[in-house]
């Protein structure tokens, strides 16, 4: 017989179940909440650490209470298109666009024994990560959350660091 079905056929059992459920979901890290970017960074194979989005990146991260989030990081200093016109850019212009953001969205998962998020891309402004599950290694410390991405095939690590917004 199933532990739920032994334990709910008295009250103590009852009893104990209910303290079980709300120690269990309070254990959980909620990141449901809006947080604004703090830094992205990113550490080399040497272990120096650079700044991936230049000196003053800006960034958004909105995660609603069922894991939905959507993700913006944006270089500061990229250029305004010479003609205004998006359509008509020029090709160091539209690498500086390309190169000086990243976005997705999607849901996210977090499995706190392991110490890891994993973002399940749904869609993405890198063609390349959409319906890829992404796991990163995360840390929480009040109101920042700190994560590393997967290593580039360069060996660099970009590292972002977010801080919830009140």
């Amino acid at each position: 017989m199933k532990l739920g079905k032994i334990l709910g056929r008295s009250i103590p059992g009852f009893l104990l179940m209910a303290t079980m459920v709300p120690m269990a979901a309070s254990a959980a890290p909620s990141l449901a909440g809006t947080w604004t970017l703090v830094a992205a960074d990113v550490q080399h194979p040497d272990g120096s650490r650079g700044r991936d989005y230049g000196a003053d990146p800006k960034g958004l991260l909105v995660i609603d209470g069922q894991g939905h989030y959507s993700l913006q990081i944006f270089k500061s200093e990229r250029e305004a298109f010479s003609s205004g016109d998006k359509a008509t850019g020029t090709p160091a212009e539209y690498r500086d666009a390309v190169m000086g953001s990243s976005t997705h969205f999607g849901t996210v998962s977090v499995d706190q024994a392991a110490g890891t998020l994993t973002f399940h891309i749904e869609n993405a402004s890198f063609p390349n990560w959409i319906g890829q599950q992404q796991v990163r290694k995360y840390e929480l410390n009040g109101n920042e959350l700190s994560y590393r991405v997967t290593a580039r095939p360069n060996g660099d690590v970009p590292i972002s660091v977010w801080k919830r917004l009140e």
